[in-house]
């Protein structure tokens, strides 16, 4: 049972409904039953140019239209342009129910249609329903408008029918230009990493899903060409039998959140870093410990041999047992206390070699830089290895450039360079052959402009290294494969270690061998 309202009901506002009809005696009959109910009705129109005007002037809250109307345009094309333009709702008010102006009406989504004659009855619960209908609408739209995600609503065929701010804002499409496109060519949705469009295959996904699908991680291409990062949900819309009637997709900018994301992953990543650094350090501290460790430990009882032999020689030479020379048992004596002294000397800079090949592998060698005058140093440097060429019956010649400058370096280091390869040089060379040291400036084209390097050659003659051997001969260890491999004594450290240090001062070493002469040549950066 429908309670209609009576004349002596109260409404707190009227609701004010411009009347279309362009029949005069209807237009006033309509106006006397909207009255009667409790409605305003502010003017009559009999034209669809008329009530645009009407409506753009007064603004009622809703329209009874005629669907046939006398001019250019009729009532459907009138009620189309009031809601597009107004958003004021639309109820047909005509006597012609045939099939094609029905589905021309229908397509306008209108609010009611009423047959004439119109009953007051039918005429209130249309414009009750209508009334509530746009209500709920206007309020749903308001939540969208009011969202801080981009909404975009479509119709059955994916036509757009509305669009958010955010979503203007993201897509670069305005609402009246993005009205009745298709979705796709305003939501232009790819793959990050093909920019193969997705959305299409995500619409296929919703008709067939009554749950929303989630995406993530997708990228929105705006109509300026913008690549926006975005995560997004589509919805079907559905009635009362399940048939889809529009879609609704919500989406979002990440871009905030994946620079927060990436932030993250930086702060995360630093952690480990710091982690992993406290735990080289530690490490570095143990090894440097147990260098420590091990050089104590192997140092002590070699020096300690070391001494003894040496205080053993003393007590024997004081009581006058090494001088009896024509004794055999003398003789055999001071050969083993030789040998004792040359192979604890030779254990003890083993010893030395490794615990210095270690710490230049752990890069914890500390240098100590300082300046040195070549031009005095490197000659003074030769001078211990003068008397020892001298009984090898060998000759030495040193050739210094005049230009030479001053060098930042280790100069303990640089002594210990320059000493083996000298060392090697008088064990190697030939009685009555030949060393020479050369030191002179050369400019690299290979390196910075305006830097020069000290090269520092020392070669001998009457050896030869096999080519195939050259680039082995730095290897800790190793030894050319010729002769005995043992005579010449040594650590099979000393090339290695030259290596190492070399690096350690920023230069580099090379090597050169013909049949009659080998050269090892060492290139330092000189002070600017």
């Amino acid at each position: 049972m429908i309670d209609l309202p009576s004349s002596e009901t109260t409404l707190p506002e009227a609701t004010r409904i411009l009347v279309v009809e362009d029949e005069q005696v209807i237009a006033i009959n309509l106006r006397e039953s909207l009255e009667s109910l409790g409605y305003t009705v502010p003017a009559l129109a009999a034209t669809a140019a008329a009530a645009i005007a009407k409506a753009t002037e007064l603004r009622p809250d809703l329209v009874l239209m005629d669907i046939r109307l006398k001019g250019e345009m009729d009532g459907i094309q009138a009620a189309e342009q009031i809601w597009q333009t107004l958003q004021i709702p639309v109820i047909y008010v005509t006597g012609h129910s045939d099939q094609s102006t029905l589905e021309r009406a229908k397509a306008t989504a209108p609010f009611g249609y009423i047959l004439k004659p119109i009953g007051e009855k039918e005429l209130y619960m249309a414009i009750e329903t209508a009334l509530q209908r746009c209500a709920r609408e206007q309020l749903l739209l308001a939540v969208f408008r009011s969202m801080g995600d981009g909404v975009i609503v479509t119709d059955a065929q994916h036509r757009i029918k509305f669009l958010n701010a955010m979503a203007e804002q993201l897509t670069g499409w305005t609402q009246a230009a993005a009205r009745n496109q298709p979705l796709t060519d305003v939501l232009r949705i790819v793959e990050p990493q093909t920019q193969v469009p997705v959305l299409d295959r995500w619409l296929e996904m919703v008709l067939t899903s009554a749950e929303p699908i989630y995406l993530e991680d997708d990228v929105l291409i705006s109509k300026q060409g913008q690549e926006i990062p975005i995560a997004d949900r589509i919805t079907s819309l559905r009635d009362s039998r399940g048939n889809v009637t529009g879609i609704v997709i919500v989406f979002r900018d990440i871009t905030q959140q994946l620079l927060a994301a990436e932030r993250n992953l930086a702060v995360e990543r630093a952690k480990q870093l710091e982690i992993q650094m406290v735990e080289m350090q530690r490490l570095s501290d143990l090894k440097e410990d147990f260098l420590a460790t091990v050089s104590h430990e192997l140092r002590t009882p070699l020096s300690n041999i070391q001494l003894a032999t040496r205080m053993l020689s003393i007590i024997l030479d004081q009581f006058g047992v090494l001088a009896k020379e024509s004794e055999a048992g003398s003789v055999a004596l001071g050969r083993y206390i030789k040998i004792l002294k040359e192979q604890s000397d030779q254990e003890l800079k083993l010893v030395n070699d490794l615990l210095d090949m270690q710490r230049l592998n752990a890069e914890a060698y500390p240098l100590d830089l300082s300046i040195v005058h070549l031009q005095s140093w490197l000659p003074h440097l030769l001078e211990p290895f003068a008397e020892r060429i001298r009984i090898n019956h060998q000759q030495l010649r040193i050739n210094i450039s005049a230009d030479l400058q001053v060098i930042q370096t280790d100069i303990h280091v640089l002594t210990r360079i320059i000493s083996e390869l000298i060392n090697n040089a008088c064990k190697y060379t030939p009685p009555a052959g030949e060393i020479t040291v050369a030191a002179h400036i050369v400019s690299q084209d290979d390196r910075p402009v305006n830097l020069s390097y000290l090269a520092i050659a020392i070669s001998n003659s009457g050896t030869s290294i096999p080519d195939a051997e050259l680039e082995r001969i730095f290897d800790p260890f190793y030894r050319i494969p010729q002769g005995d491999r043992w005579a010449k004594g040594g650590t099979g450290l000393g090339l290695a270690l030259v290596k190492k240090f070399v690096g350690y001062l920023g230069g580099s070493i090379q090597v050169s061998s013909s049949a009659t002469q080998t050269c090892f040549t060492v290139c330092l950066p000189l002070c600017s």
